[in-house]
């Protein structure tokens, strides 16, 4: 990965972006994405869209939601511990520990996610997850009056972890799922830039896709495409616990991840694949027998419909501060899309 595209990506997942709180990712996503794209703006509900070759046809979405799982600032005791709750489906079985970044008007403050120690813990105590209410953030407040003039109700927290690089093209960070979509996005409408294209191409930074696909039902709405492509994260089950017979084989590094299934245009689904194929792109295929529960499901059902498809990133152990995705799987989910785009015309969904 050249090393201006890495960098982009690292400053996009050092972020902070919870549903609701997404502004600080949007603008790096929108400076970055600004360099090579006709039009990019953000809209009343805080998705970032960047528009190629506005006048062409047909009209193509290409989405990947920007927001991540996080926090919530609750309520502050006279002690000046804070309270909290979740922001989209966070995994309380790894809360207590864990350092994080409270995200202010002044700035990022670190604190750390105290409950009371092991040893004091209850034989019934051991046995369960942690209630949210059984945890608190500290920050060293002294008391109430010093945390309040550091830290509002309402604001917003994240895992304090950044980007990190391990061995064989694998990095970790938290929110892969899904700034990885959102950097696909991104970097699709880089090499898109350098052709002349038939269509028009709407690239979309979706918000609050983790409290009910609510940024792809504005957006989507807004653009009203002919064709929508969701670039999401799906499930790798490339390690152990994880059950191939109910979820399917899906490995980092063996390529994006092309859905099938009823929220899946057949046509726009045969056309990724002989796209992935023509271009020798390697790619995995994975049936989805409902609705996805990504952008996608939203796009499809836009207006009068829309013929989508999901492209997605292996990530392993989604939903925690580790989540890990293969470099390979991002560009040649980049090269996919970008190729399909290029193979598209009026008469591609006839």
């Amino acid at each position: 990965m050249e090393k201006k595209t890495l960098e982009f990506l690292r400053e996009l997942m050092e972020s902070i972006s919870p549903s609701g709180f997404e502004q600080e990712a949007v603008e790096v996503w929108k400076r970055r994405t600004g360099e090579f794209v006709d039009e990019v703006s953000t809209d009343i509900h805080g998705n970032g869209i960047a528009i190629l070759h506005k006048e062409g046809s047909p009209r193509i979405m290409l989405a990947g939601h920007i927001d991540e799982i996080g926090y919530m600032v609750k309520y502050i005791d006279k002690q000046g511990y804070i309270y909290f709750s979740p922001i989209g489906g966070v995994d309380l079985h790894l809360a207590p520990g864990k350092r994080v970044w409270i995200k202010t008007r002044k700035g990022k403050v670190l604190g750390v996610i105290g409950r009371k120690p092991a040893h004091l813990l209850e034989d019934e105590e051991r046995k369960r997850v942690a209630k949210i209410e059984e945890l608190w953030i500290d920050i060293g407040a002294k008391d109430e009056k010093e945390a309040k003039e550091i830290v509002e109700i309402g604001d917003p927290a994240v895992p304090a972890v950044g980007f990190v690089d391990l061995r064989n093209d694998l990095v970790v960070a938290r929110g892969f799922d899904d700034k990885a979509g959102a950097f696909v996005v991104s970097e699709t409408l880089r090499l898109l830039s350098q052709h002349k294209l038939p269509s028009s191409v709407y690239g979309v930074a979706t918000v609050q896709e983790e409290l009910g696909l609510r940024g792809a039902r504005t957006s989507a709405y807004r653009i009203s495409p002919e064709i929508g492509i969701a670039i999401d994260v799906t499930f790798a089950t490339d390690f152990p616990a994880m059950d191939k017979k109910r979820i399917g084989e899906i490995k980092l590094g063996g390529g994006p991840v092309i859905a099938r299934g009823p929220n899946i245009n057949h046509r726009i689904f045969e056309l990724l694949v002989e796209t992935a194929q023509q271009e020798k792109i390697p790619y995995q295929i994975e049936g989805i027998p409902k609705g996805t529960g990504t952008d996608a499901n939203i796009i499809q059902l836009t207006k009068s419909g829309v013929a989508t498809g999901l492209v997605s990133i292996p990530n392993r152990y989604m939903h925690t501060p580790v989540e890990m995705v293969s470099l390979k799987d991002l560009e040649n989910a980049i090269k996919l899309l970008a190729m399909f785009v290029l193979r598209i015309d009026s008469s591609s969904l006839l």
